[in-house]
């Protein structure tokens, strides 16, 4: 078991004992711990060498590793796969008559508003009406 304390509103401290199987464990920063102890990351190579990102891709260098390290493995941002399928419904939606069309225009439109709560501000979209 663990124990602490508290400050109580007279000013004096009062002891407490929280059990230890109750507590929070992040169990991958346990287990990347673990490795780093046992020397798992010590020969790594480029380790302690900084990182050449290239392109500033106009955030601050952790959000330029990760969008470098998503299009190295072709991992779209959710936001963009949806303005693919969009695109793609919209190409759709010309041969399209009646109920068909209103049920497709429907698709679009619920699909623009998941879109414009993921994307950037500046690349909203409007609803497409019939």
């Amino acid at each position: 078991m663990l124990s602490g304390g508290r400050f109580m509103s007279d000013g004096k401290k009062r002891e407490y004992e929280v059990e230890e199987r109750l507590q929070y464990k992040d169990h991958m920063t346990e287990i990347i711990r673990k490795a780093e102890d046992e020397g798992h990351f010590e020969d790594l190579p480029g380790k302690g060498k900084p990182l050449h990102l290239g392109r500033n891709y106009g955030g601050n260098s952790y959000e330029a590793q990760l969008n470098k390290t998503l299009k190295d493995n072709h991992v779209l941002p959710r936001w963009v796969e949806l303005a693919n399928e969009i695109d793609h419904l919209k190409e759709q939606l010309q041969t399209r008559e009646g109920k068909e069309r209103k049920k497709l225009v429907k698709e679009i439109n619920k699909k623009i508003k998941e879109y414009n709560y993921a994307c950037p501000p500046s690349l909203q979209r409007n609803k497409v009406s019939e």
